[in-house]
């Protein structure tokens, strides 16, 4: 199938396509007239491709995983897959907890500030006169 098909079928856009081949996690043949052309299985390597970005990794990352999906019989591969999701886990449990304090501190501040609010909407309300 041609780009536009893929694209199409996978719903990634044909410059991701290309970004992918240029990466090498996805390869095609080229027609006599220089037109990229695909495997029927290019739909499935993509959508697995789209949710390892999506679950936060790296086309390097990516790139080191793949492999195991095509030769999941080797051991050597496998050991390398497995030590790179660990790796990816980990840092996607960093960012976890480095997002939980940032949040935390904003609530703190949040809290400071909605004092503040209260204490000046309650310093501009008019004072009632004395009779």
């Amino acid at each position: 199938m041609r780009i536009g098909e893929l694209s199409g079928r996978t719903g990634v856009s044909p410059r991701s396509l290309r970004y992918y081949e240029e990466q090498g996690l996805l390869t095609s043949s080229r027609s006599a007239a220089g037109q990229r052309h695909y495997a029927d299985a290019a739909v499935q390597r993509v959508l697995l491709i789209r949710q390892l970005f999506d679950a936060g990794m790296s086309s390097r990352v990516i790139a080191t995983v793949l492999p195991c999906v095509e030769v999941p019989d080797d051991l050597g591969v496998a050991e390398e897959t497995f030590a790179a999701m660990t790796r990816e886990r980990d840092r996607i449990d960093a960012d976890i907890a480095h997002l939980i304090e940032t949040r935390d501190a904003l609530d703190v501040l949040i809290r400071a500030s909605s004092r503040h609010r209260a204490e000046l909407s309650g310093a501009l309300e008019p004072v009632a006169r004395s009779t």
